[in-house]
């Protein structure tokens, strides 16, 4: 029969506390900030899109990729399915759909057309809970730059 001591069992606790901090993320700062705003798109609101937030590591910047839905023209990452941004130099990526125009592929399966190629742009952002509005231009529609698919790697 195994018995373990006390200050094995202390031991044991402390390291795996530890262990769950470094995997887990300990502290705010592991979560990122929140931000939120308005997103649209010639003018009009982005009925449906995804927004990230990815630290420009080309100046020195590092931290989580934040991310949030966008839904009738409006993002949070603190809402579900997102999470915080870094803070400081970012690169960011908006894509834009619109519901109400749908395709079939060969498989049949159903396709939310694109509004615009994925579009982006930088930012410095503060370390700190925010807003922050974005306005695709209208010429993103026409450009074909930055077509890439979510999880792509930013290419400035």
């Amino acid at each position: 029969m195994f018995r373990q001591r006390p200050a094995h069992a202390a031991l044991f606790g402390l390291v795996s506390a530890l262990v769950c901090c470094l995997v887990a993320g300990c502290g705010g700062s592991e979560k990122g900030y929140r931000i939120s705003g308005k997103v649209t798109f010639k003018g009009q609101p982005i009925p449906k899109g995804k927004i990230q937030f990815i630290p420009d590591t080309s100046k020195g910047n590092s931290g989580p990729v934040g991310f949030a839905d966008i839904k009738d023209g409006a993002y949070d990452t603190d809402l579900p399915g997102g999470h915080g941004m870094p803070g400081g130099a970012v690169m960011i990526k908006i894509e834009g759909f619109d519901p109400s125009k749908t395709e079939k592929d060969k498989s049949g399966e159903t396709l939310i057309k694109p509004l615009f190629p994925m579009y982006q742009t930088t930012a410095d952002l503060p370390k700190e809970t925010t807003t922050k509005d974005f306005d695709v231009p209208a010429a993103a529609a026409g450009t074909g730059a930055g077509t890439g698919k979510p999880g792509d790697p930013i290419i400035p």
